[in-house]
């Protein structure tokens, strides 16, 4: 005789189906090799130059040199860094034309008077002769520097015509997000040199507001260029409300009049779609997945995933796949990676790299194609 489930019970078990179908998958199975190359004190970013050595960066103020062979050297010359909670040296990228002028980009938290810092953004040249930089050069900073160690932001992008772009985050101060007269809170687009670009949206303005090309951010830790040059960036929302964003000219992106998430304290925040003048995230995460760093893949070794986003996993401890339909986005994989990923890039041979945060203990990652 056939048993009959309840209907609870088959209400139940069609609305896990469903759940199945509209979730990621969480794999269990990695559809790639993890080999561990080498170990850093607390890495938080990482950059490959030409002949595919990399350089990378570790928050309490050195920056390292990992040659092809396996070799680790420190790079003299990085300034004084505010290590101190999520503050310390952060991002470094290569000028455009990095094989002819040798400069790099580097983002550190820069202490103040008084017991405040801000994020700062300098140049240097890259002398490998002498394992320094030299001629370092600041040309950014947060505006004001305020007490706290949180929300630095400080990711830095190029774009293919040479203009910096610089997140900054609102430093854990709320209402600087929405205030044109500080830089905190914003997406920032400069020269090369610092100076500010004849074309951005309040040029004309004081020279602080005229670096601002998006505002309304809490604290964006990944941007990063898509193939057909669009910029996006991922950052973290409150108690809930991680987003993936579209970075549009002189957009307001609603911190902290709108988010997807509430604040810690279980005051809830507006969604974005009672407040239509601010763009929404193309991507909202809640349950949070603590984004740390965001790469679109272009190589070979994992032909299926070109054209898809990488983001680095802090609280998930994950690596998540990010499919796109020309502006629209979605996460279509989760891969666990038992630990907190800080930055993922891709690397010359095609494969994937990552950084996973520790102290003494966090490990250079390289991914391969089974």
């Amino acid at each position: 005789m056939a048993t009959v489930k309840p209907v609870w019970l088959q209400s139940v078990s069609l609305w896990i189906i469903l759940f199945l179908l509209h979730t990621p998958a969480y794999a269990q199975n990695h559809p790639f090799n993890i080999t561990e190359v080498a170990r850093f004190d607390e890495p938080w970013a990482m950059s490959f130059l030409p002949e595919g050595s990399l350089l990378i960066t570790e928050k309490r103020g050195r920056l390292q040199h990992y040659t092809v062979d396996g070799a680790k050297t420190e790079i003299s010359g990085v300034p004084e860094v505010a290590y101190s909670g999520q503050g310390g040296f952060g991002d470094i990228v290569l000028h455009p034309d990095f094989s002819r002028n040798e400069l790099v980009y580097i983002s550190y938290a820069e202490p103040g008077e008084s017991g405040r810092s801000g994020a700062a953004v300098a140049r240097a040249r890259l002398d490998l002769s002498r394992h320094a930089l030299v001629d370092l050069q600041v040309i950014w900073r947060q505006s004001p520097k305020v007490r706290g160690s949180g929300h630095y932001g400080h990711r830095i992008a190029f774009d293919s015509n040479g203009y910096l772009f610089i997140s900054s985050g609102e430093r854990q101060q709320f209402d600087p997000a929405q205030q044109m007269e500080k830089n905190l809170g914003k997406i920032l687009r400069l020269n090369d040199d610092g100076s500010v670009p004849s074309d951005n949206p309040w040029v004309g303005s004081s020279e602080v507001t005229a670096q601002i090309w998006t505002s309304g951010h809490r604290n964006p830790l990944g941007l990063a260029f898509d193939e057909n040059g669009r910029l996006w960036s991922v950052e973290m929302g409150p108690r809930g409300g991680d987003e993936l964003n579209l970075v549009l000219r002189g957009a307001n992106y609603g911190y902290p009049e709108v988010s997807e998430g509430r604040h810690y304290s279980g005051l809830n925040i507006p969604d974005h779609v009672t407040r239509p003048q601010f763009n929404a995230p193309v991507i909202s995460w809640n349950p949070v997945i603590s984004p740390s760093s965001l790469m679109f893949y272009s190589g070979a070794e994992f032909p299926d995933w070109q054209g898809n986003a990488f983001i680095g996993g802090l609280s998930s401890e994950s690596l998540v796949r990010i499919e796109f339909d020309g502006i629209r986005a979605r996460e279509v994989q989760r891969f666990s990676m038992a630990a907190r990923i800080r930055a993922v890039a891709q690397g010359p041979d095609g494969g994937i790299w990552l950084l996973q945060d520790g102290n003494s203990g966090g490990r250079l990652l390289h991914l391969t194609a089974q």
